[in-house]
């Protein structure tokens, strides 16, 4: 494709009239979007989800999980849902408690029509080195074994916010997923929260978020240890009191970046189609334990063959939207000395900048910005 043409993207809002359901038209959306166009036969193919962390209600239904496994399998494929394991504490750092998470949430070959692997094997060890192609930061990413010995590659993914990212879509879901525990420490490392102290009130809920132990407390006031921390952003989620901080504004580009050529490494040299559910579109990741009103009205399903022109086509898609009241984003918003940076992910987290993912998507031959946006 050449940089002039423009990507399609393909849309189907959430009414469903009598005679028709969201799985029906999730099904209508792929095959519009030219799913067939991929030979399934008898290959192996990755459905990359993020099964959210248990007490986590955002999360997609396993229902969605079905209709993409069910149409693969219509069309010749052997489909399996997968994830890497968490650099973080909760119920999904290693395989047995991963599984019995997903599980929990309603994703079993029972109720999804396929079986479950857990791509980095029972403790996030079992990874391989992928070339990236164009990488500036990361020359080779460190992916789930299992997700790079598929044939195929499908990402599933919600469309939500994210409190280092901006957002979470397809290269999010991608990039940071698909890396083993070893991938996502490479990804995280350059960014070291600080805390404000005159905003922290000790109440320890960022040390209990710490899979480093490195958060401690001095007249109850929390230090951050960098020698100990990865940068994972967990502590930023999980404050209630806009008390941390990313104080190096170049470690969240940093993230950005790396995951887009994360994305690139998995994706690269294979059959790969993407998408975006936008509904539930929670401030947070569905990596936390709890999740809070959505920010956003629902909005639709968006699927393409370009992950980075559908983040564009659903981040477009939501900035054109009004924010729900009595949400983060519209808390935000009537605070005093409020800044308003026009972008409602922004607006929800001053400290992220999505955009630098996308360019840089774009830049290594991930994708491209501009999209054609068909409705079906």
């Amino acid at each position: 494709m050449s940089t002039s043409e423009k990507s399609k993207v393909y849309f189907s809002d959430l009414r469903a009239l009598p005679g028709t359901n969201l799985i029906k038209k999730l099904k209508k959306l792929m095959l519009a979007a030219g799913i067939k166009d991929i030979d399934f036969e008898k290959k192996m193919v990755a459905i990359k989800i993020h099964f959210g962390e248990p007490g986590n209600l955002s999360y997609l239904r396993p229902n969605y999980a079905k209709a993409v496994a069910d149409l693969i399998k219509e069309l010749g494929g052997r489909p399996f849902l997968t994830d890497c394991n968490t650099l973080y504490v909760g119920r999904r750092k290693d395989a047995l408690e991963h599984m019995d998470a997903a599980y929990e949430n309603g994703f079993s070959p029972f109720s999804t029509g396929c079986h479950i692997i857990i791509a980095d094997g029972l403790k996030g060890t079992d990874d391989m080195e992928v070339p990236v192609r164009g990488g500036e930061l990361v020359k080779s990413a460190k992916i789930g074994h299992a997700i790079m010995d598929a044939d195929i590659f499908i990402s599933l993914n919600h469309f939500k916010g994210h409190e280092a990212a901006g957002f979470g879509g397809a290269i999010k879901n991608i990039g940071m997923g698909c890396g083993s525990r070893a991938g996502k420490m490479e990804m995280h490392c350059s960014g070291k929260p600080e805390v404000n102290q005159k905003k922290c009130v000790g109440c320890r809920t960022c040390a209990k978020n710490c899979a480093q132990s490195a958060i401690t407390f001095t007249d109850n006031k929390a230090y951050i240890d960098h020698e100990k921390c990865v940068g994972c952003g967990r502590c930023l989620g999980a404050c209630n009191f806009n008390a941390i901080y990313n104080a190096n504004s170049s470690a969240v580009k940093e993230l950005n970046m790396k995951m887009a050529e994360y994305a690139k490494a998995v994706v690269d040299g294979r059959p790969n189609f993407h998408i975006n559910l936008v509904m539930d579109i929670s401030p947070f990741c569905d990596c936390h334990g709890e999740n809070d009103l959505p920010i956003l009205p629902d909005i639709g399903m968006f699927a393409s063959f370009d992950p980075v022109a559908l983040d564009q086509a659903c981040a477009d898609a939501c900035n054109a939207q009004q924010p729900i009241p009595g949400s983060l984003l519209d808390e935000h918003i009537h605070e005093e000395g409020f800044c308003d940076l026009h972008d409602h992910f922004r607006n929800t987290t001053p400290e992220s900048e999505w955009e630098d993912c996308l360019a840089h998507g774009e830049k290594i031959g991930l994708g491209h910005r501009s999209y054609e946006l068909i409705q079906v």
